[in-house]
């Protein structure tokens, strides 16, 4: 940190240890501070904007006035390091270790599996344990606000909330009775019982209990620093800021009027938004947080007087407690600020923001500013020369210069009213995610009566989301002062609203017919919310209001999952020692839950190490006319500027460059990186690079671009079976459509992350990668640089999630690395940023559907003629591969006599799409279920009787003529449509819906055929090495990479079994090139079955070897019986192989046995749509799927709950946008919304098979990686199945397609009525759209 004679000692504690920092920098945040400076790395980089979790620690302070300690979680990300004056910071190396002693939050996240990847785990282990600190017994409500703030890529949330509901004395989950009965349905489960049906995945009783008495003391120095009386200003000066912390009122005021343009940062959730990801930098900050009048509550008869420095969370605590003290209403507008307190952000940002912060901010999308702003509120402002109150009205929210605060004044506190007797006031709001989400569109809204008339007499609304500001509609509200609350007012309200509220239709934040319909769709709740209590008032005044709109008032409640796991247990004549078929916990689940699991960019800094930021293209296909870096290599730190010309060996792959050279034909192309001593510094220098583009046409960013330009990467590929044409001859009817499918971010949680350290000798290099391919990435190193393979060693440790993103590009990365390792002679550390991750890497590819169905008239599909068209980016990558697997598993569960099936990749300038989890088959196969219920609902035919109709039945083959067995597909559906007890549920749905207009259910059940791993035999190649010590401890490596999914941990179980030791005698390090060469991609959800294969072999040969030994001292112990060994030379070092799984398939003829086998599996949802919002709640799901004899029961669960929820995301709510020049708009999880705790089921049930045997795989176990991932696509069609019931009631047609994702603007404008008719259609052939689809 730079130092500066001016600045004063920075005085706070970490983990108990009192730091004094002297030349402390404003512009470093403690997440930087912790993990670079006093190298304490469990805190993790997620995101660097504080929405994802990872990085969550607990500050705690003392209060002079209350004599109070307050503990908090906080983002450490947004946290400025000097902020932290007289605070304790606890970080999860504070509350345990496996040195000394795990906490019982570590422990039970670990034990209840609720740790896969580990790198979110951290984040979730502070959040609880914040909480803890401050309700040693939480509730269930608690709990779930506590982790709305916590994002996870791997779990599916639900064993990370079963394991933290054990410190909650309402729990009832059947996880935690302890008899390992499910709560929920105690009969069914008496029988599965007796076939060994187990329900329980741990023993909760083996949890050590929550003593808070042995947590760490608050240090009695700074509650000494705190009774301070002298309050002096602190400063602290960085490299181009200066932070200043006036003591006392005074003192702020004096320096406002020194420094009027200086900003104040609280909490710094906005200004440091502003300068992480707009880049503005400040010379003065003032901090006013030691200021005691900013935090002074005052309440009188009138209203409440809150402090402008009070956090968001102190606030919704004070309006809770006045709420609960004084009639409904009096506290009309308290309990409206409640209801989005709740909602609008993670809990560590709550905890962190200020109420004045949020005001003065003033964001358009602001929840809380549209109701303080008709709730008639005041803010007490203050300057040296004065105090003056400005009403928080329309006028303020919208900027204007006469309304607002002067450049000296400041906000002391907020005057907020209490509600009069004819009052009402309501607030709205609409997200992309229900909790830690910016609304769409936001409202406040508040009328008052005359209470002998009945008529309006004060009118007021506000709208956050349409448009630069808080958006007032007064002319509105003032031409319906003196109307009655009927539906004539409402109508002309509508229409008034609609006339002063627009959009154009290229407003940024695009959605614009949705965000005008939602306007009006809120001031009919309003209406309904009015109506109902002038009702309760007045009972004879007013009109009945049917119970069927009633149901649009409730919003749906945030509520926690809970579930049945149920499995197969192991046979009892299994010895004890032997873990193949339990649920063991993950080999690194504790050290995960204690920060001790070490990541790529955990590892120590090395001397001289420098760190690399890159330059992006900032066209979509342009010439590079010229490239200058003398800017950047004359900035401070900066050591060099690398780009192609200092590539010496190849620059990348066939059409695939490392640096762009002479043209780029991608926005985020990588055109040269920059070197320097630290990333801050490298990053400041990559803004100096200049760049000369000319544009080249064709600009190609969609698919229907591309088949404009027949613009393809590689032959079109074709499938068929039967006699197409002929078979359409003779059906009842034929179906044609096109359904268009939409991209998906890996968003694993760990970005990508390389360190290259080269070696002193014969230009080797050690790779540090964060890799599912870790051949591929030395390859691409020692091709770059124009050296052997054998110089090169890649080492993979762990990876934080993968899912398919770190299977080609961590390759490519390395290489950009190693040319700067290797140009420089420097360590390198080259770790994405969010944003960068997201505009590089790209991502799961979009798709074109298109078909053409003949069926008969009861619903047997007779014929089939399908095309698909994929975004595949600019380069080819595995694109090729993924139109294949399209094509090969499109038909899903179906077997379609006559099957037709194209497919072709398109070559645009996006950044090029790549693997992804499932594949291709969850594109391929939700096309297949689209028109599946689109004939079915042709027929006018439940979908799951054409389901049924159409599935496999017997020994068959697939449309690439290999044959199967379908027993455990129907056996996975019969058993489903069991557990789910779907068609009692069905007619409960369909009951529903007929008391309900605004409100509707639906239900879909949908099965699955996936068939696991690669087209070819040599792919399915693994390799290990395990080697017996004179110890009795054994060393195992292996070809596969830990990517969270406990591959390490069954291959620990392997070896166990194999050699007949306890695992606790079983140690695996890391896998890397040196040790296992020529490895294979851990993908295809073959890693536990090609690796497994291999320990297996390796582990046999040692046994074989040991066997005369062990004949000759049955008695002996295996350390007696490895020594003896030893002394007869015998080798305890063995290569175990495993040649691959037979894999051919010819397209040519378009046959081949390709799969080994195949996981079969259904899935049962239901859900609850708002017709007038388009949210949705996904209220049940269970699962059945097939996975033979598990190696590993609670590790495969985990498997499938994670990778259906990532479908859940994939299908209903995660939306790439898309500029029409290609610019990618969601660049982190502001934008980018990944399911949160409280988007996945209410209940929660996944249900393995009884098994059956697979000779193909190890142990007759299956891969269920991704298999999971479609059986999201049930959500989907559940939501398609309500919006179905929602237009029919509505006399609407049916819609044969519905696109995907179906989020909420998709729901909200396919259920029609009377508000989106009103609303104007824009035409996007008018003007330039926000944000394109692009297939």
């Amino acid at each position: 940190m730079s130092r500066s004679k001016e600045s004063d000692e920075l005085v706070f504690f970490v983990n108990g240890k009192k730091v004094i920092e002297r030349n402390a920098d404003p512009e470093v945040n403690l997440l930087f501070y912790l993990r670079k400076v006093i190298r304490l790395t469990g805190t993790k980089y997620g995101c660097g904007g504080g929405g994802c979790g990872a990085c969550t620690v607990m500050v705690s302070r003392y209060d002079p006035i209350s004599k109070k300690i307050s503990h908090f979680s906080v983002a450490a990300c947004l946290v400025p390091v000097c902020s932290l004056y007289g605070a304790a910071v606890t970080t999860v190396e504070g509350i345990g270790s496996t040195k000394t002693r795990i906490h019982p939050v570590q422990e039970r996240i670990a034990k209840g599996h609720g740790t896969q990847c580990g790198f979110c785990t951290p984040g979730m282990v502070m959040s609880i344990y914040a909480l803890l600190r401050n309700h040693p017994e939480p509730s269930t409500e608690q709990l779930t606000e506590t982790l709305g703030g916590n994002l996870c890529r791997c779990t599916g949330y639900r064993p990370i909330v079963e394991s933290m509901k054990s410190f909650s004395p309402s729990s009832s989950c059947c996880q935690m009775n302890g008899n390992g009965k499910c709560c929920l349905d105690e009969e069914k489960n008496e029988p599965e019982k007796k076939t060994s049906i187990y329900t329980k995945l741990y023993e909760k009783e083996e949890f050590q209990p929550l003593d808070p008495t042995q947590e760490l003391i608050f240090p009695p120095e700074l509650m000494r620093m705190a009774e301070d009386p002298q309050k002096r200003a602190l400063t602290f000066c960085g490299e181009r800021t200066t932070w200043i912390a006036p003591g006392t009122l005074k003192d702020l005021l004096d320096l406002k009027m020194k420094y009027p343009s200086a900003p104040l940062m609280m909490g710094n959730t906005s200004l440091g938004l502003d300068m992480k990801f707009k880049e503005v930098s400040y010379p003065i900050i003032i901090s006013p947080a030691r200021v005691l009048e900013l935090h002074i509550v005052t309440n009188t008869k009138e209203g409440l007087t809150l402090g402008a420095g009070l956090s968001l969370t102190q606030v919704k605590d004070i309006l809770a407690d006045v709420v609960s003290r004084l009639p409904k209403e009096r506290t009309q507008m308290y309990r409206a600020l409640l209801k989005h307190l709740k909602t609008l952000a993670g809990q560590q940002i709550k905890n962190m923001a200020s109420l004045g912060g949020h005001i003065i901010s003033r964001l358009p999308t602001s929840d809380l500013n549209p109701i303080l702003g008709v709730g008639n509120c005041i803010l007490n402002v203050a300057s040296t020369e004065g105090a003056q109150q400005i009403p928080l009205d329309d006028r303020f929210l919208a900027g204007l210069p006469d309304a607002s605060l002067k450049p000296d004044q400041v906000l002391i506190s907020v005057f907020m009213p209490l509600s009069g007797k004819w009052e009402f006031v309501s607030a709205f709001r609409q997200a992309p995610r229900q909790q830690n989400a910016l609304a769409t569109v936001n409202a406040g809204m508040r009328v008052v009566f005359n209470e002998d008339t009945g008529t309006i007499v004060d009118f007021s609304i506000l709208y956050g989301g349409v448009g630069a500001t808080t958006v007032s509609a007064n002319k509105s509200c003032r031409r319906l002062i003196g109307r009655c609350w009927d539906e004539g007012m409402l109508n002309e309200a509508c229409r008034l609203v609609l006339e002063e509220v627009s959009l154009p239709a290229s407003a940024p934040g695009g959605m614009v017919d949705y965000r005008r319909t939602l306007t009006i769709s809120f001031l009919f709740k309003f209406y309904l919310e009015v109506l109902k209590q002038l009702k309760m008032k007045d009972p004879r005044g007013y009109p009945d209001i049917s119970k069927k709109l009633l149901h649009v008032l409730e919003d749906f409640p945030l509520t926690m999952p809970q579930g049945m796991q149920s499995f197969k247990g192991v046979d009892p004549q299994q010895p004890l020692q032997d873990p193949v078929g339990r649920p063991i916990m993950h080999q690194s689940g504790i050290k995960h839950a204690t920060g001790e699991a070490v990541f790529c960019d955990d590892m120590s800094a090395l001397a001289e190490e420098l760190f690399l930021a890159v330059v992006t293209s900032n066209r979509p296909h342009a010439r590079i006319i010229s490239l200058d870096a003398s800017e950047a290599l004359a900035s401070p730190g900066v050591v060099d500027v690398i780009t192609a010309q200092d590539v010496p060996g190849d620059n990348g792959r066939e059409e695939e460059s490392l640096y762009a050279q002479d043209e780029v034909i991608c926005v985020g192309q990588i055109v040269c990186t920059v070197a320097a001593d630290t990333y801050a510094h490298a990053k400041q220098a990559t803004k100096k690079v200049k760049i000369v583009y000319e544009d080249v046409e064709p600009m190609i960013v969609t698919v229907q671009d591309a088949l404009q330009y027949e613009s393809f990467i590689g032959p079109e590929k074709k499938l068929e079976r039967g006699n197409v044409h002929s078979a359409f001859q003779c059906v009842d009817q034929v179906l044609e459509g096109e359904v268009h499918f939409g991209g998906q971010e890996h968003f694993y949680m760990e970005t990508q992350s390389v360190r290259v350290v080269p070696k002193a000798e014969d230009k080797a290099m050690d790779i540090y990668v964060s890799s599912q391919d870790a051949a591929f990435a030395q390859e691409m190193v020692a091709c770059t640089l124009g050296i052997p393979k054998n110089r090169i060693n890649c080492h993979v440790k762990r990876v934080g999630g993968a899912f398919g993103g770190k299977a080609s590009k961590p390759g490519l990365l390395a290489a950009v690395a190693a040319v700067a390792a290797q140009k420089t002679g420097c360590p390198i550390r080259f770790i994405l940023e969010r944003g960068d991750d997201m505009l590089i890497t790209g991502g799961r590819h979009p798709l074109l559907g298109k078909y053409k169905i003949g069926f008969m008239n009861d619903g047997k599909i007779k014929a089939a003629d399908v095309q698909f068209y994929i975004n595949g980016g600019c380069t080819p990558d595995d694109s090729e591969l993924v139109i294949e697997y399209s094509l090969l598993k499109l038909e899903n569960a179906y077997k379609i006599p006559n099957l037709r099936v194209r497919g072709r990749v398109c070559k645009t300038n996006l950044p090029s799409n790549t693997a992804f989890r499932g594949f291709g088959f969850p594109q391929g196969a939700f096309v297949t279920e689209t028109w599946v219920s689109a004939v079915a609902a042709k027929c006018h035919l439940p979908p799951e009787k054409v389901r049924e109709l159409n599935m496999y039945k017997t020994i068959d083959r697939t449309i690439h003529k290999q044959e199967f067995d379908p027993e455990n597909l129907i056996k996975c559906w019969e058993t489903c449509m069991e557990n789910s007890s779907y068609y009692s549920r069905k007619r409960a749905v369909e009951e529903f819906n007929a008391q309900s207009f605004w409100k509707k259910r639906g239900i879909a059940i949908i099965p699955m055929k996936f068939s696991v791993g690669f087209p070819r035999t040599f792919y399915n190649q693994a390799a290990a090495l395990v080697q017996i010590y004179t110890d009795g401890s054994v060393l195992v490596a292996h070809g596969g990479a830990e990517l969270g999914q406990g591959v390490n941990t069954k291959m620990i179980q392997v070896a166990s079994r194999e050699l007949k030791i306890p695992m606790s005698y079983i140690h695996l390090d890391e896998m890397n090139t040196v040790t296992v060469p020529n490895t294979i991609a851990t993908g295809g959800s073959t890693g536990a079955d090609v690796n497994g294969r291999a320990v297996q072999n390796a582990c046999q040969i040692l046994r074989k070897r040991l066997e005369p030994i062990i004949s000759q001292n049955s008695n002996g112990t295996w350390e007696e019986w490895v020594n003896e060994a030893f002394t007869q030379s015998i080798s305890l070092s063995a290569t175990g192989y495993f040649r691959g799984y037979q894999a051919d398939m010819d397209w040519e003829k378009g046959e081949g046995d390709i799969f080994p086998y195949f996981v079969f599996g259904a899935a049962c949802s239901e859900v609850e749509i708002d017709c007038l919002t388009g949210a949705h709640k996904n209220i049940r799901t269970d699962i059945v799927m097939d996975g033979s004899f598990s190696i590993n029961p609670a590790l495969d669960i985990g498997q499938i709950e994670g990778a259906f929820v990532q479908g859940l995301g994939l299908y209903t709510l995660e939306e790439l946008k898309y500029s029409p020049e290609g610019v990618l708009y969601t660049r982190g999880p502001s934008q980018y919304k990944i399911p949160s705790v409280t988007d996945i089921p209410e209940e929660f049930h996944v249900s393995l098979l009884t098994p059956t045997q697979n000779p193909k795989a190890i142990y007759s176990s299956k891969g269920l990686g991704e298999a999971g991932l479609f059986l999201g696509s049930s959500v989907f069609f559940a939501i398609a199945d309500a919006v179905a019931a929602a237009r029919k009631e509505r006399g609407l047609a049916p819609l044969w397609a519905m696109n995907s994702p179906a989020t909420a603007e998709l729901i909200r404008m396919a259920c029609e009525d009377q508000f989106t008719d009103l609303v104007p259609h824009m035409d996007s052939k008018c003007c330039k759209p926000w944000s394109i689809p692009v297939a």
